[in-house]
């Protein structure tokens, strides 16, 4: 039989383009993972939310990322780093990170190929010159 843990960090769920990161934050000092990796240079994007709300080195977060590329991935883990602050303390986190987009969702998405164009979104088919 299965045993049940107590649950010792806070989830969330950061979407970006068709990137989704699942995000665990947990209370403390410890390594940051990325798909159970470690993050050799700490990404200066994936820092922000800590530093608007003040709290570098008193979080560490493990995120499983899936579906897209690499700027979107990062992206939609800021996204739920903000999102699991905000479960944390939201009066005092919640004001901060709106502020700074980072609680809102991009809704920015690849456009779609079109019929009729000359195979990309909004290219028009070449005109027959006579």
């Amino acid at each position: 039989m299965a045993t049940i843990s107590k649950k010792n960090y806070t989830f969330a769920v950061g979407r970006r383009k068709s990137a989704s990161a699942r995000v665990r934050l947990f209370k403390g000092t410890g390594e940051n993972l990325i798909n159970g990796k470690k993050i050799i240079d700490f990404l200066l994007q994936l820092e922000k939310p800590f530093k608007l709300t003040e709290t570098i080195g008193k979080y560490y977060f493990s995120a499983v990322v899936a579906g897209g590329g690499k700027e979107g991935q990062i992206e939609a883990i800021v996204h739920g780093i903000s999102r699991a602050l905000v479960k944390l303390n939201s009066e005092k986190f919640r004001v901060i990170l709106k502020k700074n987009n980072l609680l809102t969702r991009d809704p920015r998405v690849r456009l779609r190929r079109m019929v009729g164009t000359g195979g990309k979104a909004r290219r028009k088919k070449q005109s027959p010159k006579r």
